[in-house]
Formats: C-alpha cells, sequence, structure tokens
C-alpha cells in the first residue's frame, strides 16, 4: 500500500482561498482541533515515529501553501523541503491537578497561536500529567486542509484499532522535495483567466435558450435569485445585545452527552438528531441570557449558522465541501418539545434552498479579492452569526494513538467573527460536545457551561431514564 488519498488536490478551493486571505484580519484566523483524551501517557519515541510514518502516508503533512505570483495567482500546495517535524511535534506538561481547566487553558493557547504560513498547517501536542495518568493530544490544522468530515475521514485512517504496535503496516517513502515553478505559475494563472471567456459564452448560450421559454426562465431565475440572498445573508433576525462585543480571545468548554438519549429524546417528539442537538444549544443560550440579566421574549431569536454538508460519493478524502444553512434559532421558545419542531421547520426549508451551494459561484469571485477587502464582503456574513453549530458523525469502534486508547474526542472549530462556535463529535457511544466561545461576547464561561448542561439537560427530559451530561475532568 502506498500513501493515502488524503487531500490530494493540487490547487486550492475558491473557498480555501477565501478562507487563506481572510486572515489579514486576525479575527478570521481558521483553525482546528480535535482534543484527543487518552488512557495512558504514549512512549514520546512511539509518538514520533508515529508522526514520521503519518507524514509520509499523508503526503500533505509536508506540504506548505505556496500563495502565487504574489497573490495574483490560486495558492497550491507544494513539498516543503525543509520539513521538520521537531517544530510540528511538541510535547508539554500540565504542572497543577491535571484537570480540565488546566488542560482547556493550555489547548487554548495553543489554538490562539498563528500558524507560520511558511509550513506545513499543522501542529500535534502531547499533553502528559492528566489525573489517573492520562494524557491528552492536541491535533491541530488549518481550515483549508479539511472540513470536519475530511478530519474524521483522515483520524479513521490513521488511528489504530489495536494497542499494539503493528510492524506489517504499510511504510511509503517521505515525498520528495519539489522546486517551485515559476513559468507554471504564469501558465495557470492564465488559463484561469482566459476561463471567464468560455463561461462568459456558457452564460451567454443559457440566457438566449431561455429565450424560448421566456416565463419558466424568469420566473426560476427569480426564484433562484431570491434564494441566493437568503443563503448568502446573515442569518434572519436581530443579533443579541448580550453577545454583540467580539474580541481575540478563544474560551473552550466542553461535555459529555449519551447518544442514544439524545437521539431518543428527540425522536418521541419527531425531530431528528440534529433538530434536537440546536434545541439543546438554543435552551443553553436563552438560560445564559437569562442569568445574565439579559429577558428574552418569547418570539427571541438567535443568529445561527449550521454548516451542512454537500459532499458526494465521488468527492475525494480532505478539502472542504459544505455550505451554510442559516435560521433565526427560536430561542424564546422554552418547551423542548416546541423548540424542536420550530428547528426542523427551519432547517428543511434551509436544505431545500435552491441556492444552497451558491457560495461555490460566489467563492471565484471574492477569491480575487485583496485580504483587505475580501474580509471586509465575505467576513460581515460570518460576523453577524451569534452562533456557529455542527454535528459530525465521528469513530464507531475503539481506537487507539500509539497504544493509549482514545477515551474521548473533543472538538474544536475556529470562530469566524462570531460569538461561539460549537461542535459535536460522536465517539462510540457518546456525544462530545466542543465550544469556542468568544471571551469577550461571553464573559463567564462557568456560567455558560452551567447552562450548557442545562440545556441538554431541557430536551434529555424528553426521554425520561437518560442520563445526565458529563463535564470533562
Amino acid at each position: 500500500m502506498s500513501s493515502l488519498a488524503w487531500g490530494t488536490a493540487r490547487e486550492m478551493s475558491p473557498f480555501e482561498v477565501m478562507m487563506w486571505r481572510a486572515e489579514s484580519d486576525p479575527r478570521l484566523r481558521a483553525p482546528v482541533m480535535a482534543l484527543e483524551i487518552l488512557d495512558v501517557t504514549p512512549d514520546w519515541d512511539r509518538m514520533v515515529d508515529a508522526h514520521d510514518w503519518a507524514s509520509r502516508m499523508v503526503p500533505r503533512f509536508r506540504e506548505r501553501v505556496r500563495d502565487a505570483l504574489g497573490g495574483l495567482g490560486t495558492p497550491y500546495w507544494i513539498q516543503d523541503g525543509a520539513f521538520d517535524l521537531h517544530y510540528h511535534l511538541r510535547r508539554v506538561r500540565l504542572a497543577g491537578d491535571g484537570g480540565w481547566d488546566e488542560l482547556a487553558a493550555v489547548a487554548e493557547r495553543v489554538m490562539m497561536t498563528p500558524f507560520d504560513r511558511e509550513r506545513p498547517p499543522w501542529e500535534a501536542t502531547l499533553v502528559e500529567g492528566l489525573s489517573g495518568g492520562r494524557s491528552a493530544y492536541l491535533l491541530k490544522m488549518h481550515h483549508v486542509l479539511t472540513d470536519g468530515l475530511g478530519a474524521i475521514q483522515l483520524l479513521s485512517q490513521l488511528h489504530s484499532r489495536r494497542r499494539e504496535h503493528d510492524p506489517d503496516k504499510p511504510q511509503p517513502d517521505a515525498p520528495q522535495p519539489q522546486r517551485v515553478d515559476h513559468v507554471g505559475e504564469v501558465d495557470r494563472l492564465v488559463r484561469r483567466e482566459m476561463g471567464i471567456v468560455p463561461a462568459a459564452a456558457r452564460a451567454t448560450r443559457d440566457v438566449l435558450g431561455a429565450l424560448s421559454r421566456p416565463v419558466s426562465a424568469v420566473a426560476e431565475s427569480v426564484r433562484y435569485l431570491d434564494s441566493a440572498v437568503r443563503v448568502l445573508s446573515p442569518a434572519p433576525g436581530g443579533s443579541s445585545e448580550l453577545l454583540r462585543p467580539r474580541g481575540m480571545s478563544w474560551r473552550f468548554a466542553a461535555l459529555d452527552v449519551k447518544f442514544a438519549d439524545l437521539r431518543a429524546a428527540g425522536k418521541s417528539v419527531g425531530g431528528s438528531f440534529n433538530d434536537t442537538y440546536l434545541a439543546a444549544l438554543l435552551g443553553a443560550f436563552r438560560l445564559y441570557h437569562l442569568e445574565s440579566g439579559h429577558p428574552v421574549a418569547p418570539e427571541a431569536t438567535l443568529r445561527v449558522s449550521v454548516p451542512v454538508s454537500v459532499r458526494r460519493s465521488g468527492d475525494g478524502d480532505g478539502g472542504n465541501r459544505f455550505a451554510p444553512a442559516r435560521i433565526g434559532g427560536p430561542m424564546g421558545i422554552v418547551d423542548p418539545a416546541e423548540r424542536i419542531a420550530a428547528i426542523s421547520a427551519l432547517m428543511k426549508a434551509a436544505r431545500a434552498e435552491p441556492a444552497l451551494e451558491s457560495t461555490d459561484v460566489v467563492a471565484p469571485l471574492l477569491a480575487r479579492l485583496p485580504g483587505p477587502l475580501l474580509t471586509m464582503v465575505g467576513g460581515a456574513t460570518t460576523m453577524g452569526n451569534d452562533l456557529q453549530a455542527s454535528n459530525v458523525p465521528g469513530l464507531p469502534f475503539d481506537a487507539y494513538l500509539c497504544g493509549a486508547r482514545i477515551e474521548r474526542v473533543y472538538p474544536f472549530a475556529p470562530l469566524p467573527g462570531c460569538a461561539a462556535m460549537i461542535t459535536l463529535v460522536t465517539h462510540g457511544d457518546v456525544c462530545c460536545v466542543g465550544a469556542n466561545l468568544d471571551a469577550t461576547a461571553i464573559t463567564d464561561r462557568a456560567l455558560f457551561t452551567d447552562c450548557l448542561v442545562r440545556g441538554f439537560s431541557e430536551v434529555l427530559a424528553l426521554n425520561p431514564g437518560s442520563a445526565d451530561p458529563v463535564l470533562p475532568r
């Protein structure tokens, strides 16, 4: 077996270009992190060998981004001729009691530290000294590498299914360094710009063809444009006054919920798993507003964006394939069953938008803008959100890292100007919820964490006998 076919696209997609260049505004930095809790502390030499192997199995881990022609061309991936595993793999030891708060503080600092854009955009940190002899593994990657489902594809192939070392696993050679092809960069730029002409011709052909059916063509165009405005605009409703301030510091919160209990709670009132998850989050935000002295009217909404996977069977592993579904989340509905029903209707409408993937149409245009202008145009969309929420199917089997069993996987996604980004990943029979919070918008993390627990408890009460949410220790 040779290297894995993960992250093999040569050039960034327009959407990935937007994420990369939008970082001219530091508020729009886009790291993602998987925080894994391990039952023991792996041997360090084995960790080093495993990461060297992984960088050969996934050549993208030895590639850096080349921003061609001073930003005029499309960024592409090229082998880092000076790849240094010593830089990318680190180890630290907690100095205190080895509890969650101490671990979260380390993970937050790792997450907030910008990538060196001249190196492959990933880092891994082994955190030793957790209580009970445990440890933690922090895998931080830039979002241009992959979305949530792509990350799970990666981990499912790199993590072992047994504790023992496998001496028979494939050992591909390290990829050979590449030289920058300046002539090729110019050629690709010219070909891309020339591509505008046939695209315009196709558009003209479509318009002329539509003249043979003017009524239906106009109706379809108006319907699509109306949909595109809804999809590309901030979520409906007013933003929360309490959550309006934004800053540069991030704080983490996490909790565990039994997957079967959360699914059964939603099913008891006709809601999907995702509807139930969103209802729990909106319940938490209602409680946080109330506890912070901000009354919540029954009709109050929260601006929510939910990434929807648009991956298809032919898409390669890795990369980014999602579209934003935006709703005015019914935060003011107290009854969890009614809240789930309202969310279900809103999400069905959002997923049915004809222009759901219209970001693929707009992205090539926005990707041509210089960074500062791009952040003004594109950043306004995400900065208008109060909450971004995602749920990703995780590993359904026991997984191991260098002899340590992975007990939990907490996902932390970036804050592209919103007040909170909360992600759920299933790990075996447990839902691991990771909340990345803007410390200026949500000033009391302990209170918010308590409200998060109570928000999930509200919906779990729909399924009598459900286990209580559990905070990591």
